[in-house]
C-alpha cells in the first residue's frame, strides 16, 4: 500500500496585481495557515519519503511554511510540471516515482487537487486553501495509480475545521 498527502497551496496575495499568477505570494491568512498544516502533519505522525512541489511561488511558501513547524527536512522536489491545474500532470508526475518512496505529498493547486481527490476516491471533497487529503492508495507499485481505483480517503484536514 502506498500512501498519498494532497496539500492545497495556503491562501495567496492577490493585492500586487502587476505580479504574474506564478509569483503570487501568501497573504497573511496564508502565512497562519500553511504552519498549521505542519503542526497536524506532525501531531498525525505523517512524514512523507517526498514531496512533490509545484514551483509557484505560493506553494514554495506553504510547504516551506509546513515544514518548518512541523520541524521535519524533507526531500523536496520543485517541480515545474505540477504548475497544473488539471489532475493529469499529477498522475502522470506520481506514476513515474521509484517503488521505495512509500508516503508522497503533492502540493499544487485547484482544481487539480479537488479533480484528483475525486477521481480516486470516487468522493468529491472541497479542498479549500490549506486544505490537506491524506488518502491510501490500494497498490503496490506507483505505476499503477489510477482514477477509478477506489482509493481510501483517510481523514480530510481544512484550517477552517480546526
Amino acid at each position: 500500500m502506498k500512501t498519498l498527502l494532497l496539500l492545497r497551496h495556503a491562501k495567496s496575495s492577490w493585492k500586487d496585481e502587476s505580479l504574474a499568477d506564478h509569483e503570487r505570494p501568501l497573504n497573511k491568512r496564508g502565512k497562519q495557515d500553511a504552519p498549521r498544516v505542519g503542526e497536524w502533519l506532525q501531531s498525525e505522525g505523517l512524514q512523507p519519503d517526498l514531496i512533490l512541489c509545484s514551483t509557484a511561488a505560493r506553494a514554495r511558501e506553504t510547504i516551506d511554511l509546513a515544514s518548518e513547524a512541523a520541524d521535519y527536512h524533507w526531500e523536496i522536489e520543485y517541480r515545474e510540471d505540477l504548475y497544473a491545474f488539471e489532475p493529469g500532470a499529477f498522475l502522470h508526475a506520481l506514476k513515474s516515482l521509484p517503488d521505495h518512496y512509500d508516503q508522497v505529498m503533492l502540493v499544487g493547486h485547484n482544481p487539480a487537487m479537488e479533480e484528483l481527490v475525486t477521481g480516486l476516491t470516487g468522493s468529491y471533497q472541497s479542498m479549500s486553501t490549506a486544505a490537506l487529503a491524506h488518502v491510501d492508495l490500494p497498490i503496490e507499485h506507483w505505476s499503477e495509480i489510477s482514477f477509478g481505483m477506489r482509493a481510501r480517503l483517510v481523514n480530510l484536514w481544512r484550517p477552517k475545521d480546526h
